[in-house]
């Protein structure tokens, strides 16, 4: 995710921590300070908001290695204000074990909270969950009681929260997914409808919640339509065949010509028969502007990239597309350049399938 820094690795999974995280702390010790202007409260706050998201670093940890067990890899962790993302390289299609994935979360917050109540049992602090304040307060009991709102909280039956998840699984096991997904992601809808008209008379925040649970309902939808769109397409069926290419030691004014001239957008650049480099439209115009238009593309190529195989299958190069915010990606057979994948043209097949669907 772009505007994230690596602060470390856990169990094999890297994590990374957003940058307007730190607005988070700003605001948490700023507003820890102003409760009774002490520096130590707003220490407190800080450290406070600091374990809670290392309890959100455990609980994206149990989705993750859930997952791992069924030969599933998580590509990164990463720790927003609102909360922590696992992105795992694919959901389970058994419903089963999607459930088990999306439970595996909120599982760990209820076993830390089971943890951190003995601890206050044995500590004689009981008492002080009956007075839980994030400005002050017992530590321990805050944690209990965030640990219950976090489970609580990711439990509701909406993408993109676990809840979503769960009651997709629980619908998967009597109807086909596609159908599951979109009953799940409306009745996810039906609830951010709910939770924004609530806001608007009691809590303000409940409004900036039910668009981030609308939204997320209406990208898992669509994201599972496109997949059993893609079902069983090879790239070789939706690539572009009528492309250009360019030669290292052309200057960039050739790429102009092109652009101007056509649809391409990304260049793959040949030396003889073997693709060595592509550029790409955002190298061109930071290229044209910084240096000119004579300079040889072999200057501004990117020399590592991906490609992809014809045989390979379009659900998995339109993910690693998106991923790794590519345009486009060249296709080859035996280090031969065959084709281009690019967003654009997997929209426009889509189209094409919409349409033909309709007709049919």
């Amino acid at each position: 995710m772009k505007w994230s820094w690596r602060i470390g690795r856990i169990a094999g999974v890297d994590v990374y921590v957003h940058s307007t995280f730190l607005l988070l702390l700003a605001w948490v010790a700023i507003s820890h300070y102003l409760e009774h202007q002490r520096l130590a409260d707003a220490a407190y706050g800080l450290f406070f908001i600091i374990t809670l998201f290392g309890i959100v670093v455990l609980h994206e940890l149990g989705h993750a290695l859930m997952a791992r067990r069924f030969g599933i890899r998580t590509r990164d962790i990463t720790l927003l204000p609102i909360g922590g993302l696992a992105r795992l390289e694919r959901m389970p299609e058994d419903p089963t074990q999607e459930l088990l994935v999306a439970l595996a979360g909120p599982a760990v917050n209820v076993a830390l909270a089971g943890v951190l109540f003995v601890i206050l049992a044995f500590t004689n602090g009981m008492a002080a969950l009956n007075d839980v304040n994030l400005v002050g307060g017992s530590f321990l009991a805050n944690l209990v009681a965030v640990n219950v709102a976090l489970a609580v909280f990711n439990l509701i039956p909406a993408f993109p929260m676990d809840g979503g998840r769960v009651l997709r699984a629980f619908l998967a096991m009597r109807m086909d997914y596609v159908r599951a997904t979109h009953i799940a992601a409306s009745i996810g809808q039906a609830l951010a409808l709910l939770m924004g008209f609530l806001g608007l008379f009691y809590n303000p925040f409940l409004v900036f919640i039910a668009l981030f649970i609308w939204m997320g309902a209406a990208q898992e939808a669509s994201m599972v339509q496109m997949k059993a769109a893609f079902g069983g397409i090879p790239v070789q069926q939706v690539m572009i065949t009528d492309y250009k290419t360019l030669s290292p030691n052309e200057p960039l004014s050739r790429a102009m010509e092109l652009i101007l001239a056509g649809f391409q957008q990304d260049f793959p650049v040949v030396e003889g028969d073997q693709i060595v480099g592509v550029l790409t439209r955002a190298d061109l115009f930071r290229a044209l502007a910084e240096q000119g238009r004579e300079i040889p593309v072999h200057q501004v190529m990117q020399r590592e990239f991906e490609t992809a195989s014809p045989t390979e299958m379009l659900e998995t190069v339109f993910s690693r597309l998106q991923d790794r915010d590519f345009l486009s990606m060249p296709v080859t057979r035996d280090g031969r350049l065959v084709g281009i994948m690019s967003q654009d043209n997997v929209g426009e097949f889509l189209m094409i399938q919409a349409a033909l669907s309709g007709q049919r």
